[in-house]
Order: C-alpha cells, then structure tokens, then sequence
C-alpha cells in the first residue's frame, strides 16, 4: 500500500494483509485485511500512530522514509496494543532510536510484557495532550475495554481528526485509495458488522460509554486501524456501532442455525425457513453450523431481530456445533432477539430442554414452547414447526 495524505499534516501509512488467512487465529478474511497507522508532521515534531503488524514493520519504516527522510519521528502513539497494531515496536525503536513510546500506564505495561524495556515512554491520562507545534495537538481520550482494557483514542484537536483504533474498523484490505471519498465502501459495511460482532461483541456497554465521550466532539476524519479512512460516511459508521453496540437488530430478518447428523433436524429447519417466508419474512439466513464459519453466523445474529436455533441431541446435550454458537452467544451477551427452539433426538430429548436451560440463563425467553421431535419429523412434527416459525414471524413487524 502505498503513502496516502488524509490532510496536509496526517498521512496514511499503514499495509495491507492479503495471505493470513485468519484474523486473530479464527475469523475468516476472504478480503484480507488492512493495517492501518498514520504519521502526524508538526512544526516541530512528528507522531507515529500505532503500529502495524511485525512481519509488515519495513514496509511501514519505509512509508515513515518517504514521508520524513532524514526526519527522525518523536513519538509513537499506541492507541490499541494487540500485536497486529503494535508488533512493529521493536523494529520502529530499532529503526529510530530517538523515539519515545507514548500511551497510557495500562499500555506502557504491556508493552514491556510484550517486547520488553524499549526504551523512552511517555504515560498519558484520559484528557492529556502533547504539542507537536503551535497548532498541532494531540489529546488522547481513553477507551478502555474497547475491546481491551488499554484502548484509547487520539484526536487531532485542529483538524478534527479522530485516531480511533481498532473501533469504527472493519475487515477487507483496501483496494488502492484509502479515504472513503475516493472509492466504494459500500462493501466494507458487512465485514464492519462481521469485525464489530465477532471482535468486540462482548463489550457493548463500554462502546456505549466511549461513543458518550465522544458527544460534542466535531469530527472530520475517523481513522482507525482496520479499513478505509471515514470522512463523508462518519455518521453511518459511528451509526452502525452505536446500534450494534445496543444489540439493536439492524432488520427484522431472522437467522437460523442448525445442526443435524441425518438430515432430520435439518428437514425440521427447511420448514420454519419456508414459513417465515410465506409470512413475509424476505431476509432469512440459515447456516448448517456443521459448514457455516461460527463468524458469519453471529455477524447474522448480530442483524437479525429473529433467531431459530435448532439442534439434534448428541451424547445427551447439544450437537457440538451448535454448542460453539450457543457459547457465543452467551460469550456476547446478546439481548433484544425473538427467539425460537427446535431439538431432535432418537431416545432422550435432552436439545430443546438444554436450549431452553442456555437461554434461561441468557435471560431470552423463546417466543413459544420449543418443539422436539423424536427421530424423524412426521407431517404433524413438520406442522409445528410452521406454527412456530408463524409465532416468531408474528414478532418480527
């Protein structure tokens, strides 16, 4: 990727990631991904913000050449330590011996139990600022548990420029431009959804909280550390996470999630499918759990306002499939979906009760009693699952 310029003072100098094929170890990316730093050119001095990934470290120390030359920068903010942001530590300290490393005491800890002693540190607290000129300064505003209890944000007060981290982020390499004016990111949208759920689903509450502070603050540029440069989308985008982070459905779709051996539990799911449809329910997504990837499935969830959760009963429980996306489920502390049970079983109904016992102990009440059905559906069996797909339909206006 190339050096980019977001104003006359903050340029683009981050990477892109097309070969690891999974985010984090777990999470698909059939875009790739982009690694996203800036560099912030005082009167006086100059701030790297954050880092990139430590296998694409050269490319950004020579982003940093093309820009400074024989410059030496200041500082290297690090607004978010997870390593694909800050696993270049090593090598910019390297590189610009002169440096100092500037973040809060939480991040200042874990840089040293990541890298060890790196020399120069600047501690920073909620509100501080630095001078890089007459009129270029820098404040941090911090965001902790978005998603780990470190983050913060660095705004760009003069410019209004707002160094996000990894919030208002999303999966997908970027495709030759960089700021949002300058291409299509309607594409970008659903891997915004697929990153928020997945990555930072569980933290809703402190979202709510970092989204708080940041009422009043007048935005020209959201950068943040995965995908493009927001400038003439930042109402959406701080939209959409506010939304998400409410667990507020984005539509009155339904998602359903199956796990079946023989066939059976599956046959079971079709019908619920094909009343919801009758019913008029237009978007329906269903994932076989054996064969849908566990984060397309909660970025599902996260969208739809209905949920069908149908499972065979394996060893006395739930099908193990299924018992990766309740766990997910619960792991995220989803609210606010209409709900719905199925379970199959050949001699002891233990999936319906067990969905029920999990979301019990969500607080999510299904809309209706679950239907289980032993061995295989016959044509009343299949008649209760429409009436239960109906049920759900009706909550879905």
């Amino acid at each position: 990727m190339k050096t980019a310029e977001v104003s006359k003072k903050v340029y683009y100098i981050g990477v892109n990631d097309r070969t690891t094929t999974k985010f984090e170890a777990m999470w698909p990316l059939p875009y790739g991904v982009s690694y996203n730093s800036y560099i912030v050119v005082g009167a006086e001095k100059t701030a790297i913000i954050d880092g990139v990934d430590a296998a694409h470290a050269f490319s950004q120390i020579a982003h940093i050449r093309a820009i400074l030359g024989d410059r030496q920068p200041d500082y290297l903010v690090i607004n978010h330590m997870e390593p694909d942001h800050s696993g270049a530590i090593s090598a910019l300290r390297a590189e610009f011996p002169g440096l100092t490393i500037v973040g809060n005491v939480q991040t200042l800890g874990m840089v040293k139990g990541f890298y060890g002693e790196v020399g120069a540190t600047l501690s920073v607290k909620d509100g501080d600022t630095i001078a890089l000129g007459p009129d270029e300064t820098l404040r941090f505003i911090l965001t902790p548990m978005v998603h780990w209890p470190e983050t913060m944000m660095t705004l760009f007060e003069e410019e209004k420029i707002l160094f996000s981290g990894d919030a208002f982020g999303c999966f997908g390499a970027l495709n030759g431009a960089v700021i949002d004016t300058c291409m299509d990111t309607d594409r970008y949208f659903p891997e915004m959804v697929r990153y928020y759920s997945n990555i930072v689903g569980k933290y809703g509450s402190f979202v709510q909280r970092a989204l708080k502070k940041l009422e009043g603050v007048d935005i020209a540029a959201i950068c943040s550390t995965h995908g493009p440069v927001w400038k003439e989308r930042i109402g959406e985008v701080v939209s959409l996470y506010d939304r998400l982070s409410r667990y507020e459905p984005l539509d009155n779709g339904v998602t359903i999630v199956y796990g079946s051996m023989y066939g059976n539990t599956e046959a079971m799911a079709e019908a619920v499918a094909e009343e919801l449809a009758a019913a008029g329910v237009r978007d329906i997504a269903v994932h076989n759990a054996s064969y849908s990837d566990l984060s397309y499935i909660i970025a599902d969830i996260f969208r739809h306002k209905g949920l069908v959760v149908a499972s065979a009963t394996y060893s006395g429980t739930l099908f193990p499939p299924i018992a990766a996306v309740m766990k997910a489920f619960a792991v995220r502390e989803i609210k606010n979906r209409s709900m719905a049970v199925l379970g199959s079983y050949t001699w002891a109904p233990a999936a319906a009760k067990e969905l029920e016992r999990l979301l019990g102990e969500c607080s999510v009440e299904p809309v209706a009693a679950p239907v289980s059905v032993k061995q295989a559906p016959d044509a009343d069996a299949l008649a209760a699952c429409r009436e239960l797909a109906a049920a759900l339909a009706s909550t879905l206006a």
